[in-house]
């Protein structure tokens, strides 16, 4: 089931990709780090302007660089985050047999972490690295409670490394080991483990390797109502709580919470919400986030709740509680939950629309020969990520100096993320108009721009 699961993934993930819908925020912004990292070169994202270490302090990247190095490709990224998605329910009937489900259940709630929308849906967002952590957070749960002390170790600096956000989960899920799991040693490993580390990756790594742009702009920007700094919202959230309240008690929240427990609120106990201890801090970041996307089932920011809900259904159910007991019932459950929140209908919607020219966009791509700076789409960038210098388009930000592009491939009838025709058609047109690129592809308003060799040799 697992595998299979994954193979599902995977092909899932790759036929967007391979359709034009993956996107440069975020696939090819670890794209193209990891391959830079294969190289030898120092992983500045061009996409972002600064360090990859300073987005997220996700030393991940390096190991995952290894595959790179068998070949790069963006299907890497793509296979370790289904195998890695997919291999969540193992762990997941190992700790339902751990508390004394039968066989049969275990397989059941298998089924749910398999079936639960976000699974799904995050791997058709992208790639993103705390996918890794998934497994990772479960393998600790696990590992905790049969005292595998270095499966745990293991299990622990896996999930670190992922997002420097996921140690304020350890550091959590420390407390919950710690205080209500009995589990002294391992939950103090895992407090003091996240604790550090999030010093560390905030303090020193995101702001050496990021600057301001990755310290402040990119992390703190969403909760710019609580203050510009993280002292500024400690504060905030200490001396103006009606600022946080307005937040928790709203319609928003209510929304999300009811997303999140739906596909679960048959096995949804008060007296065994413990485990939910360790989902604080994502929880409260994410309904006190202005950005929306951080409040539902389809972007990664809801994953770390999800190992610790699990442990809540499997415990509910140990106990003989919740509303549906029996695996068939749960598994019909998790079925209709799945058809009503997977994003599975984008293969026959929007995944389709730029059909009419994606004959034309390969044959465009199939004429970038050299590792020269390209300027694309957000979407076709996926696709070209691996040189140290491509941008996508952006209507509001335009490109100051376009002949640092030694490649500029333009659809202008599907222009892309933060893109319009207007922008696209008007910079085709300036294109033309100028001696220092020559159009060297066109068809279906798909445009590829070369820059020609006199041109080439002035930037050189």
């Amino acid at each position: 089931m697992t595998c299979i699961s994954a193979l599902v993934l995977f092909g899932c993930s790759s036929l967007r990709h391979v359709l034009f819908h993956s996107a440069a925020w975020d696939l090819g912004i670890f794209d193209q780090a990891v391959y830079l990292i294969s190289q030898g070169q120092s992983p500045i994202s061009s996409f972002l302007g600064f360090h990859i270490l300073g987005d997220h302090a996700a030393t991940i990247f390096y190991p995952l660089a290894l595959l790179y190095k068998i070949c790069p490709t963006v299907y890497w990224l793509l296979l370790v985050q289904a195998v890695a998605l997919a291999s969540g329910a193992l762990f997941t009937n190992y700790i339902a047999r751990q508390v004394g489900l039968t066989r049969r259940q275990a397989i059941a709630i298998a089924v749910v972490y398999l079936l639960y929308p976000l699974v799904f849906n995050i791997n058709l967002y992208d790639f993103h690295p705390e996918v890794i952590a998934l497994p990772a957070l479960l393998g600790a749960i696990l590992a905790a409670r049969w005292a595998k002390f270095g499966w745990f170790c293991f299990s622990i600096f896996l999930a670190l490394a992922c997002k420097a956000v996921l140690s304020l989960t350890v550091a959590a899920m420390g407390v919950w080991l710690l205080i209500f799991e009995k589990r002294r040693l391992y939950g103090a490993i895992a407090l003091l483990s996240g604790i550090v580390w999030f010093t560390i990756a905030t303090k020193a790594i995101i702001p050496f390797f990021g600057g301001e742009a990755a310290s402040v702009t990119r992390h703190i920007s969403r909760y710019s109502y609580l203050g510009n700094s993280f002292a500024e919202i400690f504060q905030n959230l200490l001396f103006n709580p009606h600022l946080a309240l307005e937040k928790f008690f709203s319609l928003n929240t209510l929304e999300y919470l009811a997303l999140l427990f739906a596909p679960v609120l048959w096995g949804i106990a008060p007296r065994h919400l413990l485990p939910l201890i360790a989902a604080i801090p994502t929880l409260m970041l994410n309904i006190l986030a202005d950005a929306s996307q951080q409040r539902n089932l389809v972007h990664q920011y809801s994953l770390p709740i999800l190992p610790f809900l699990l442990v809540v259904v499997i415990q509910t159910l140990a106990a003989g509680q919740g509303w549906i007991q029996r695996p068939r019932k749960i598994i019909l459950w998790s079925l209709v939950a799945f058809f009503a929140l997977g994003k599975y209908g984008y293969f026959w919607t929007i995944y389709l629309d730029s059909l009419d020219t994606w004959q034309a966009t390969r044959q465009a791509i199939a004429q970038v020969q050299s590792k020269g700076g390209v300027y694309t789409t957000a979407e076709i960038a996926t696709h070209l990520a691996h040189r140290p210098l491509i941008e996508f388009t952006d209507a509001n930000s335009p490109p100051a100096d376009l002949t640092k592009f030694e490649y500029i491939l333009l659809n202008t009838r599907h222009p892309g993320w933060l893109s319009n025709r207007d922008f696209a058609m008007n910079l085709v047109n300036q294109l033309k108009n100028t001696k220092q690129f020559q159009l060297h592809y066109q068809q279906n308003d798909v445009y590829l721009f070369v820059k020609n060799s006199s041109a080439r040799d002035k930037t050189s």
